[in-house]
């Protein structure tokens, strides 16, 4: 069932939404070469708790740390660890969330790490505008293979992969709520979307195939092909007006 949101709700999760944008924000100048990725998590769990949040994901289903934090190959759900060091050249997936009186956010973006070739970059850009794009298919009217498609269409029109292991979700009371929300897909399908609907969409995209596997540890998943990934995510709730994104800061 898919729960809508009152407007009391969703500005909740605006508040949480807010607080992970400047986490973000501090994230793209405190990350660099040489950090390990305890570090960054110990940060991050600082940053949400002197902001009076409660971190989202650490202890959810186990999950050991506040951040995950996925490099290179790996496409989501990195443990981060006092042993992994970020390295000139790679590519740093950040995936946080936060709960605000019981209501969560969840975002995440994708760094590059000093000088990383421009098909790496191209990488990143058409990760992130495929999210963009998803987000321009949030209104009133549309149905949910919209922003399925419009990520789909642009990733693949570049000549990347989309993984299909991995999908967005609704968002509120809970982390992961219905409905689920492919990155792929044919147009005009699935649920219409309605005022109060909040949706995670997060486009996961690879340099190689979409094929994917899960490392011992029971968390991190890779690509098959040791191809690069990236994942950038958005907190975005539908409004008659039109979608209105909740991790990113309005001016």
């Amino acid at each position: 069932m898919i729960v809508l949101k009152s407007p009391r709700e969703v500005g909740l999760m605006r508040r949480a939404g807010v607080i992970l944008s400047d986490v973000v924000d501090h994230l793209k100048g405190f990350v660099e070469s040489g950090m390990s990725t305890q570090e960054i998590d110990e940060e991050v769990e600082e940053f949400i708790g002197t902001r009076g949040a409660t971190p989202a994901f650490k202890g959810y289903r186990g999950f050991p740390a506040t951040v995950c934090i996925s490099i290179n190959d790996e496409i989501v759900h990195g443990i981060p660890s006092p042993h992994r060091r970020i390295k000139d050249g790679d590519i740093v997936g950040l995936d946080l969330g936060c709960i605000v009186e019981g209501y969560y956010a969840d975002c995440a973006f994708t760094l590059a790490i000093g000088d990383v070739p421009p098909r790496v970059h191209e990488l990143l850009d058409v990760t992130r505008e495929s999210l963009d794009l998803a987000i321009t298919q949030c209104t009133p009217g549309k149905r949910l293979s919209d922003v399925s498609h419009a990520v789909q269409r642009h990733v693949e029109a570049h000549g990347f992969a989309v993984v299909r292991a991995f999908v967005g979700h609704g968002i509120g009371r809970a982390l992961h709520e219905e409905p689920q929300v492919p990155n792929f897909g044919d147009p005009g399908r699935g649920p219409q979307l309605r005022p109060g609907m909040v949706l995670a969409i997060e486009p996961m995209v690879t340099m190689g195939t979409y094929e994917v596997r899960v490392l011992d540890d029971g968390w991190t998943a890779v690509t098959k092909d040791g191809s690069l990934a990236a994942h950038f995510e958005h907190t975005v709730a539908i409004t008659e007006n039109g979608p209105a994104v909740l991790t990113r800061r309005v001016p």
